[in-house]
Parts: C-alpha cells; structure tokens; sequence
C-alpha cells in the first residue's frame, strides 16, 4: 500500500497492528519458555484451537491450560527448559480484525528425564483477532519441518509437505 493523504491513519493503524501481532507470538515464546501458563492462556481467545499435532492440541481455553498443566505431560513436568525462537513473521490481514500469521519456530527442549536434548524446527500457522484487550490467537496450528532427538515422532508431527521438482 502506497501511504498518501487520504490512508494515512489506515497505514499508521496497520503497522501497529502488525507490532501488536508480532508482540503476541514472541509473548508466547516467552511465557512458554518461563511456564508462565496463566500469562500465555491469556494471549488466546476463550474458544481456540490449538493444533500441535495429530493427536495433541486442544479445543477451548480451559482444555489448553489442561494440556499444559498436566501432571505428566504439561510442559513444567516434561520439560527442564525450552527455548522457543519465533522469526519470518507474515502476517496476512483477512479484515481490521482478524488475520492470519505464519512464522517460522525453532525450538530447543530439556527433558526431566535421561535422554539427550530435542529440537524442532517448524512453523506456527496462526489466525489472530482483535478483542477488546488486544490481538489474541484464535487458531494455532504446528507444522513441522523437522526434528533431532525429539519425543515425538511420525505421525504425531504434522509435517510441512515440501515440493519436489518436476
């Protein structure tokens, strides 16, 4: 979008937005790294989607802070440490309020148990919208790209499909 006289608001709102939208997933990186599950729940909508895998996700903000809180597999009893690095951010807007984000996800993992430390590389697929307390995500969904050492495996990773040459 070229900037003139008449969009020039539209142009400044846009590029806060997009600010706000970055903010919000390198938030979650953060509280997920930290086990902050009460900061990070509150960065997605009350009827979200969350899509890690095949069989891992959540429908439903009660259910996801479930997932992450469990006693065996929440990400404080499986995990020592995380380091999630979020980066290539594009965001698509659909409307002013809603829009979707892909970005690109390296994350490191230290295991509560004897096995060596796992990586995934991958991509958030996102669809955010604007609330009355800001963007928050509505959908997210985990493609993943690849693994070393990492605890799932297979059919339990939604990999990203890459195209061969012709």
């Amino acid at each position: 979008m070229k900037v003139e006289q008449a969009n020039v608001l539209a142009s400044v709102q846009r590029l806060i937005d997009e600010a706000d939208i970055k903010r919000v997933l390198f938030e979650y990186a953060h509280f997920l790294d930290h086990n902050e599950i009460k900061s990070l729940t509150e960065l997605f909508t009350e009827d979200c989607h969350i899509a890690y895998g095949s069989d891992h996700g959540a429908d439903g903000i009660e259910a996801y802070q479930g997932t992450l809180e469990n006693e065996k597999f929440g990400v404080g009893a499986f995990f020592a440490g995380t380091s999630h690095h979020v980066s290539n951010v594009v965001i698509d807007f659909i409307s002013e309020d809603e829009a979707r984000v892909r970005s690109q996800l390296y994350a490191w993992h230290r295991y509560n148990r004897e096995r060596a430390d796992g990586i995934l590389m991958g991509q958030y697929h996102d669809i955010v919208v604007r609330t009355a307390d800001g963007w928050r995500i509505k959908r997210r969904e985990l493609k993943t790209v690849g693994t070393e050492s990492y605890h799932a495996k297979g059919d339990a990773l939604n990999p990203i499909p890459r195209r061969t040459q012709a």
